[in-house]
C-alpha cells in the first residue's frame, strides 16, 4: 500500500468546518464568527527525518536482533558477517534457556556445593555458548532463504562460510562442528551434497537442516525440519514437540530408557494425512540422541526415542544432544545411497598407520591437523583443495583408520522430520544451549 504524502490536503479540514459553521441553524452567525477567529490554523506534520541505515564495511545492511533471554540488542548483517566476538567484546556471552530441575533432582537447587562447582567451572560454559549463539544466527539467515527451488550445495557451503565468519575459525579452535545435514524426504539424516551434486529443493520436499557449531571442540548439535507444503504440518510438530519432552524428561540422574519413552508417547500422538491415507508418526526406532563429547559428536551413551529398558543414568557436567525422529514409514533406517560424511575413527586418532600409498598419508595427514576427530565431508576436502581425493579416502577407509557414515534411509517413499537441541546438564540447572527464539 502506497504511503500518503502528509503535505497533499493541507488546508481542507478548514474549508470544511468552514462550510459546516454556515450550514448549521443551532449556531448564530456572528458566534460563528468569532469561533472561527479564534481558531487555529493546523500545522502540518514535521516530515520524519532520513535516517541511514548502518553498514558494515561490505556496505551490507545491518539489523538488529534480540539476544535470547535478554532486551539487549546487538547489530548483525544480512547475511550474518559480524563475529560473535566483536558483538560480545566482554567475553560473556549470552546464557541460553536455563530450566531448573524437576522432582528428586530439584534438591541440586539450594546445593551450595553444586553452586560452587558451577561457578569454578564457569569457564567452561563461555566457549559453547559462544558456538551456540552463531548457530542461532546462522540458522535465522538459513531460514529466511530456504524456498524452493535453493540449490543445497551452495546453500551449504555458504552457511558453513558464515559460520567460519561469526566465530573467526577455520578448523580445531573453532567453526564447523560437522558437515551441514540437508537430508530429503525419507532419508533421515547424514546426507550433504557432493562436489558436483545439483539438488535443487523442491515444495513438496521435506528437508532435515542439521547445523554444527563448535569452539575449542565443544559442538552445538541443533536440526530442525523445513516443509513448505502444509499437508506435512503434523510429521514437523510431532518431532518437534517430541525433543521437547525429552529435554523436559532429561537431567541428573533421569534414566536413559525412561527418556525414550517420554519422547516416543508424544511422537506417536501424532498422524498425518497423505494423499488420502492417514499415516501414523513413528519414532525411529535405530536413530537416537547422544552425549557430545570434547571434538567427540558421538559420545559413549545414546539417548533412546522409544521406550527401552535401559537404566543408565544421565551425570552432572554432561552435553546431550537430544534427538527425535519422526516417520511415515517403518520407523527403521538403514544406509543407502552415496556417502559424503566420514570422520577418523575416535580410538585410531594419532595412531601410527602403516600406509604405502603416499597419497593416502597426505590426505590423512591434512585430516588429522584440519579436522582431528570432527566430522568431515568430501564438499570440505574439495574446499582445502584436495581435489583428487577419492582413491587416497578409499584407502583410508580400507585401512579402518576413516569410518564413512552412508545417508540413513527408511522406506523410499515415506517422509522423515527431525528436531535437535543441545543441553548441557549443570549442578544447579539444565541449560538448552541452542534454544532461540525460532524453536
Amino acid at each position: 500500500m502506497a504511503e500518503m504524502n502528509p503535505a497533499v490536503g493541507l488546508g481542507e479540514e478548514e474549508k470544511e468546518g468552514e462550510e459546516e459553521t454556515k450550514e448549521s441553524l443551532a449556531v448564530p452567525v456572528e458566534e460563528a464568527k468569532k469561533k472561527k477567529k479564534k481558531k487555529k490554523k493546523k500545522k502540518a506534520p514535521a516530515a520524519p527525518a532520513l535516517v541511514p541505515q548502518p553498514r558494515n564495511q561490505d556496505n551490507s545492511l545491518l539489523r538488529k536482533i534480540k539476544d535470547w533471554g535478554s532486551a539487549d540488542t546487538y547489530l548483525q548483517t544480512t547475511p550474518p558477517t559480524v563475529p560473535i566476538a566483536a558483538q560480545f567484546p566482554t567475553g560473556a556471552y549470552p546464557v541460553c534457556e536455563i530450566v531448573e530441575y524437576s522432582g528428586e533432582m530439584q534438591r541440586r537447587v539450594s546445593d551450595a556445593e553444586c553452586r560452587e562447582r558451577e561457578r569454578l567451572l564457569s569457564y567452561d560454559y563461555e566457549g559453547v555458548r559462544k558456538a551456540a549463539e552463531a548457530h542461532r544466527q546462522v540458522r535465522r539467515w538459513a531460514q529466511s532463504v530456504l524456498r524452493p527451488g535453493l540449490e543445497l550445495h551452495t546453500f551449504a557451503e555458504q552457511l558453513e562460510d558464515y559460520s567460519r565468519q561469526l566465530l573467526q575459525a577455520d578448523g580445531l579452535e573453532g567453526g564447523v562442528g560437522f558437515p551441514t545435514g540437508l537430508s530429503l524426504n525419507y532419508i533421515a539424516a547424514h546426507f550433504t551434497p557432493n562436489p558436483g551434486d545439483q539438488v535443487v529443493l523442491q515444495y513438496d520436499d521435506v528437508c532435515k537442516v542439521d547445523i554444527g557449531t563448535h569452539v575449542n571442540g565443544r559442538i552445538v548439535d541443533c536440526a530442525f525440519t523445513v516443509a513448505f507444503n502444509p499437508r506435512y504440518d503434523n510429521l514437523v510438530e510431532a518431532p518437534r514437540e517430541a525433543t521437547n519432552a525429552g529435554l523436559l524428561a532429561c537431567g541428573i540422574d533421569a534414566r536413559l530408557g525412561e527418556v525414550g519413552a517420554q519422547i516416543q508417547e508424544v511422537m506417536e500422538s501424532y498422524e498425518v494425512e497423505l494423499d488420502g491415507r492417514t499415516y501414523p508418526v513413528k519414532s525411529i526406532k535405530n536413530l537416537h540422541g547422544h552425549t557430545i563429547g570434547p571434538y567427540q559428536i558421538h559420545g559413549g551413551k545414546s539417548v533412546p526415542i522409544v521406550r527401552t529398558a535401559d537404566n543408565t543414568k544421565m551425570e552432572e557436567g554432561e552435553f546431550y544432544a537430544i534427538e527425535t525422529f519422526g516417520s511415515t514409514g517403518k520407523g527403521v533406517v538403514h544406509d543407502d545411497l552415496e556417502t559424503s560424511h566420514y570422520m577418523i575413527d575416535y580410538d585410531r586418532f594419532g595412531q601410527a598407520v602403516p600406509l604405502r600409498d603416499p597419497k593416502a598419508k597426505a590426505l590423512l595427514a591434512h585430516i588429522e591437523k584440519k579436522y582431528g576427530t570432527l566430522p568431515w565431508c568430501r564438499r570440505h576436502l574439495h574446499r582445502d583443495g584436495q581435489t583428487k581425493h577419492l582413491m587416497p579416502l578409499r584407502n583410508l577407509v580400507t585401512a579402518g583408520i576413516v569410518v564413512p557414515y552412508p545417508p540413513l534411509c527408511d522406506t523410499k517413499g515415506s517422509y522423515v522430520a527431525q528436531f535437535e537441541h543441545t543441553v548441557l546438564l549443570k549442578p544447579t540447572s539444565k541449560e538448552v544451549l541452542s534454544r532461540g527464539d525460532d524453536f
